[in-house]
């Protein structure tokens, strides 16, 4: 992996948002800059492994990474929305938070049985949603070993929960909890 300093120093953090003690690192700042944005799909395009064969991004950020990513490799994109969001026949998946409940779905169908899926977002931090993610991709069949983002917070250990569930996880930068 390449120093990723450049593109880090595009991050801003925001203290105590959206409460006290939590340190908010905005990848909008980073959108803002094409340049930056253009080396950040660039470099997540050569981690991906060269079997993908689809690009799946977790609402609404990861919209944005995956289109990227999906240009850059050539490959289609899912996308893996909130609930109501979706017109068709879809399956679901809730996972926790940190006080209850969410969902994401997916259409039936956008999935081929053995498919080789990369997940993308922008940032993974406690992982719950990635492991929802993932558990759809491999409900309806796909294969799923690699997830790419251009942040983790490596405190929250979302990446290693998806480690644990046999995802190589890779990501541009990593913030500390300071």
């Amino acid at each position: 992996m390449t120093d990723n300093a450049d593109l880090a120093a595009l991050i801003r953090t925001i203290p105590d948002h959206p409460k006290p003690g939590i340190m908010f690192r905005d990848v909008s700042t980073l959108l803002l800059d094409g340049d930056g944005f253009k080396k950040t799909i660039d470099r997540l395009a050569a981690l991906a492994h060269k079997d993908t064969q689809l690009i799946a991004g977790i609402e609404a950020r990861g919209f944005i990474v995956a289109a990227g990513l999906s240009y850059a490799l050539g490959l289609g994109k899912l996308m893996i929305r909130k609930p109501g969001k979706l017109p068709g026949e879809k399956i679901g998946v809730d996972y926790a938070l940190e006080y209850g409940t969410d969902r994401i779905e997916m259409h039936v169908g956008h999935v081929r049985k053995g498919q080789k899926v990369l997940l993308v977002d922008d940032l993974i931090a406690t992982g719950g949603t990635a492991l929802a993610g993932l558990e759809l991709i491999r409900e309806a069949g796909g294969r799923c070993d690699q997830a790419l983002f251009m942040v983790d917070l490596p405190d929250l250990g979302g990446a290693q929960k998806l480690r644990q569930n046999g995802v190589n996880v890779e990501a541009l930068m990593a913030f500390g909890g300071d």
